[in-house]
Parts: C-alpha cells; sequence; structure tokens
C-alpha cells in the first residue's frame, strides 16, 4: 500500500509518497492521493519534520529511510548526489567521473533527471560545466532557490 500526502515549502507543494516504512517519491505539486490509507505512516511524518528542518536553515542532511527503484547505473548516480556536500555544487562532468564513467555526462544529466528524491537525494546541486543551473525538474526558479538556500545557510 503506498501513502501520499502533500506538503506546503516555500518552493511551492510537494507530495510525498512512501510505503509503510520507506519513502519512495517527492512529487512537485499536488498529486491526487486516491488510494491513499487513513492516517500517515510515522515515515511521512518525519519526512515533513525534516524537511521543514531543512527549509529553516536547521537541518544539512537527511537520515530518511527511502526505497529507490532504477537501473544500476541510476542508483549509482543517485547514490552520488547524496554526497555532495551541503552548498556546494559540481558539474554533470565531473559528477560522470567520479563515478568513474567520465564519457557518461549525458547518462548522468538523465539519470538526474528521473531522481524520484529530488531535494533529500540533492539532485539540485548538479550544474553545467561553465556554471549555469542547467535543468531541473521543479522548475530553474525552484533550484536557484535551493542553491541559495544552502549557501546563505
Amino acid at each position: 500500500m503506498k501513502y501520499m500526502q502533500t506538503l506546503k515549502t516555500p518552493i511551492g507543494f510537494v507530495t510525498l509518497e512512501s510505503t509503510q516504512t520507506h519513502l519512495t517519491h517527492i512529487h512537485w505539486g499536488r498529486k491526487p492521493e486516491a488510494g491513499k490509507r487513513s492516517g500517515t505512516p510515522g515515515i511521512l511524518d518525519e519526512t515533513i519534520r525534516q524537511l521543514n528542518e531543512y527549509f529553516n536553515g536547521d537541518r544539512e542532511l537527511f537520515d530518511i529511510p527511502v526505497h529507490i527503484e532504477g537501473t544500476a547505473f541510476q542508483k549509482r548516480v543517485w547514490d552520488a548526489l547524496t554526497k555532495i556536500p551541503y552548498g556546494d555544487t559540481i558539474s554533470y562532468k565531473s559528477l560522470a567521473r567520479w563515478i568513474k564513467n567520465p564519457k557518461a555526462v549525458r547518462a548522468v544529466g538523465s539519470a538526474n533527471g528521473r531522481n524520484p528524491l529530488s531535494i533529500i537525494v540533492p539532485c539540485h546541486r548538479v550544474i553545467a560545466a561553465d556554471g549555469s543551473l542547467g535543468g531541473y525538474g521543479g522548475g530553474l526558479k525552484t533550484k536557484s532557490f535551493l542553491l541559495d538556500l544552502e549557501r546563505h545557510t
């Protein structure tokens, strides 16, 4: 059974999706909560608490149990994203080198774009080699907000 809850944040609404024990997705905007069981599992309560702390500048790392489905390559990229320090950025090219696949710059970008746990798995910290923001599922205004939040905390 999946559980969903929508949260209003400084960057707009996000809808959290989980199993009873693991966070599985963060969707941008409001999503229909069809199939949601009554009551909220503790994992969603904890995610909301940690996201609120993040947006208040009181949290740099998340320690929420997650379950992410993807290819082995995507999981390698997503794991690497969690190791980019708070407030730092890295280029797609550098990230490809970091995961020891320097020719996979486009594939790294694609995996980044399919990250199901934006913010928690901080894909917003990846930028283009020329310093421009590149893309972001939540929009460039959101990516800029998140980077500014982390730089000023």
